[in-house]
């Protein structure tokens, strides 16, 4: 009972001030009990990953023990697969379609987080993956906190959208939407338009994208209400993607970046930048800054870095426009509305890797592409990370080494091609079963107390 008390005093606030209908009143009650669900089961990681700098080994079995001194199996290809939510992974690993590593650096605890999780949510044919890069003292606590939170927030908003899909009938004016600037909707390959797909695809597409916009939008409010959590000064990026079908749709916060590994017409293997790397000195992010007061400059030390800063003292200087948390900024230019680009599938492409700018700092798109795409799945993005850490200790001999956390997603052409034919369609209403629901509320909150003890 003193649990159940404190999980609804932690989050039965999270939709305080958001207007309410009667909709959004039952939004409000499945937020509250997913947040439950999450907060009793799913919690955060049981060990910091590559605590030390020493990361776990991928195994393909290893039995654990439980908090409660009982033993469990994990799955098939993953060392940290949360297994009471199948297909969910967190920690370094790998599954059939995707691998997943992270590494500390040397500046202090590790602030990366990351994500897999197929059949997102009980929607079949569909994942979710997204890499989370924190900063500020407490960033290591928001990174995990939005790595959790966040896939269901967004889940919640698609299934809410799709039972009003009605009300987005004027696709005219909806499309249109997808040119403006701040929230728009960026195509990557030009020549692709989402309005050439079928009418229900269309939908499809437009449904995640206002489901991406309203999830970091409470996102961002639950963090700013959070009692345990001090977000005045700490923040996480965030890069994700949701795969449904051939269907790619990314919304990205801050300077973490998703790269496509595809082929040309001479089936050469190249790479195609997915998301814009918002940092503060782009034009359309330095004018809305400036705007509202906030300044944006480079310190002389390092004058290829543009950071943010509030209007009367050189504090905090974040190296991004864009973020969840940082609500001393919020005021100032800061925002945490995600860029979101849209990506169709072709026999072409082979892979997308997500990364924190841990990775982007020293590697090129191309030499990214170039390490992962002969790699063994299980181990690509081990051997990522393993060569981002190389090229910190060769091209800055005299700097700290970032966190560094990649996620590779693989495309098989013999399952995401062969229903070329059919159309990917939303299942309604889909969401964790029973059974799972049942699954996580029996960890008895086994991550969150595994989350304070490494506090």
């Amino acid at each position: 009972m003193t649990q159940a008390v404190e999980v609804l005093n932690r989050y039965g606030t999270d939709l305080v001030g958001e207007p309410r209908d009667s909709d959004s009143e039952c939004l409000a009650g499945f937020e509250c009990f997913l947040n439950i669900v999450r907060a009793l089961g799913m919690g955060s990681c049981i060990s910091e990953v590559g605590a030390g700098g020493n990361s776990p080994p991928l195994l393909p079995y290893s039995p654990e023990s439980n908090m409660d001194g009982g033993k469990r199996r994990r799955l098939r290809g993953s060392s940290s697969f949360d297994f009471k939510v199948p297909g969910r992974m967190f920690l370094n690993g790998s599954s059939e379609v995707a691998s997943m590593y992270c590494k500390q650096g040397r500046k202090g605890i590790n602030q990366d987080a990351m994500l897999v999780w197929e059949n997102f949510c009980s929607k079949e044919d569909t994942i979710f993956c997204g890499v989370f890069d924190g900063h500020g003292p407490y960033g290591h606590r928001v990174a995990k906190k939005v790595r959790d939170s966040f896939p269901l927030k967004l889940n919640a908003q698609w299934d809410l959208h799709h039972k009003n899909r009605d009300r987005l009938s004027d696709h005219s004016s909806a499309t249109g939407s997808y040119k403006s600037e701040g929230n728009g909707f960026r195509l990557v390959d030009e020549k692709t338009s989402p309005i050439d797909h079928e009418h229900e695809e269309t939908d499809t597409i437009l449904t995640l994208r206002e489901s991406f916009l309203k999830a970091c939008k409470i996102m961002d409010k639950e963090l700013k209400l959070h009692p345990d959590i001090d977000c005045f000064c700490s923040g996480t990026t965030a890069v994700t993607l949701v795969k449904q079908g051939l269907d790619l749709v990314i919304g990205n916060l801050g300077d973490s970046r998703a790269v496509l590994g595809t082929r040309d017409h001479d089936d050469s293997l190249i790479a195609v930048q997915l998301t814009v790397d918002l940092k503060p000195n782009l034009p359309r992010e330095e004018e809305r800054i400036r705007l509202r007061r906030g300044r944006v400059f480079s310190l002389q030390n390092e004058p290829e870095v543009a950071r943010v800063w509030l209007p009367n003292s050189d504090f905090p200087g974040l190296a991004m426009a864009r973020a969840f948390g940082d609500f001393c900024l919020k005021d100032f230019g800061l925002i945490a509305v995600p860029d979101i680009s849209y990506h169709r599938l072709t026999e072409k492409d082979e892979f997308v890797v997500l990364a924190t700018d841990g990775i982007w700092d020293v590697l090129s798109n191309e030499e990214v592409v170039d390490i992962v795409a002969p790699a063994p799945r299980s181990s690509a993005a081990r051997a990522l990370v393993e060569s981002a850490v190389q090229a910190w200790k060769t091209k800055f001999p005299f700097c700290k080494v970032d966190d560094c956390a990649a996620v590779c997603l693989f495309f098989d052409s013999d399952s995401d091609f062969k229903s070329t034919d059919t159309k990917d369609k939303l299942i309604p209403e889909a969401s964790i079963d029973q059974s799972e629901k049942l699954s996580l509320l029996g960890e008895k909150g086994v991550g969150m107390e595994a989350e304070k003890q490494q506090q």
